[in-house]
C-alpha cells in the first residue's frame, strides 16, 4: 500500500511511517516544503536501512499522487492550512487523521468553537464525499520511532464507513497495535479528549507512555 503522510516530519507521523515502511508499505513523508520531507525521509532511511527503499520524501501535494491512503499528522493549529488546496487531490481518497486539538497547556483538551471533533472539521473542509477516519489519537509518539518497542495501547478507530475503518485497523496491526472499531466519526471527539487525560496521567505519574486497553473483546 502507498501511504502519504501529510505533515509526516513530526514525531508521530514519522514514527508511524517508519513502522509501516518496515512492514512493507510504501511511505511518502510529506511536508509543506519538499526539502524538509526529503530530509526526514533520509533520516528514517538511515535508521532503517532494510526499509530504506520503502521511504521517500516530497511536498504534501506531490506525496498524494497515486497514494492509496493519506495520513494527516499535523498539530491542530495547522490542520485547516494543510488541507487547504488539497481538496481535489484528496477527493475520493481515504484520509486517516491523527490530529488532536489541545490547549495551551498540553494536558488540557481544547474544544474547537465549531463544537465538532477535529476529524469532523477535516471532513467538513474536504466536502461531500470525503472519506475521513480518525485513529491513533491516544498513542504516545515517544516509542513510535522504535519499531521494536511494543506499544501498550489500543487504537480507537472512528469513521462512518466500515470498509475504510477496516483499512485503518489493518494499518494499526502493521504498526504493531490493535485497532478497535469505536463507531462513527462523531465519536472522534471522545478519542481526542482522552488524549488530554493520558497526557495528564503522564505528567502526574512521571511516565511518557500512558495508554488505554479495551477489555471484553477478542
Amino acid at each position: 500500500m502507498k501511504i502519504a503522510i501529510l505533515g509526516g516530519t513530526g514525531p508521530e507521523g514519522s514514527g508511524l511511517g517508519l513502522r509501516w515502511a518496515q512492514a512493507g508499505h510504501q511511505v511518502i513523508i510529506g511536508s509543506r516544503q519538499m526539502e524538509k520531507g526529503q530530509q526526514v525521509a533520509a533520516e528514517l532511511q538511515a535508521r532503517a536501512p532494510a526499509a530504506a527503499a520503502n521511504i521517500s520524501g516530497m511536498d504534501n501535494l506531490a506525496a498524494l499522487d497515486g497514494a492509496d491512503v493519506a495520513v494527516l499528522a499535523v498539530p491542530y493549529s495547522g490542520q485547516e492550512r494543510t488541507l487547504a488546496g488539497l481538496e481535489a487531490a484528496l477527493a475520493g481518497k481515504l484520509l486517516l487523521t491523527v490530529v488532536v486539538p489541545l490547549g495551551e497547556k498540553a494536558a488540557r483538551v481544547w474544544r474547537p468553537p465549531s463544537g465538532l471533533a477535529a476529524a469532523e472539521e477535516a471532513a467538513r473542509q474536504l466536502g461531500e464525499g470525503a472519506r475521513v477516519v480518525a485513529a491513533f489519537q491516544n498513542i504516545s509518539a515517544h516509542h513510535l520511532a522504535d519499531p521494536d518497542h511494543a506499544v501498550d495501547c489500543d487504537v480507537l478507530v472512528c469513521g462512518d464507513d466500515k470498509a475504510d475503518k477496516q483499512v485503518v485497523i489493518d494499518l494499526c496491526a502493521a504498526a504493531g497495535m490493535r485497532g478497535v472499531d469505536a463507531g462513527p466519526l462523531q465519536n472522534a471527539s471522545v478519542a481526542e479528549g482522552l488524549t488530554a487525560v493520558l497526557i495528564g496521567i503522564n505528567i502526574r505519574h512521571k511516565v511518557k507512555n500512558a495508554g488505554i486497553r479495551i477489555t471484553g473483546i477478542g
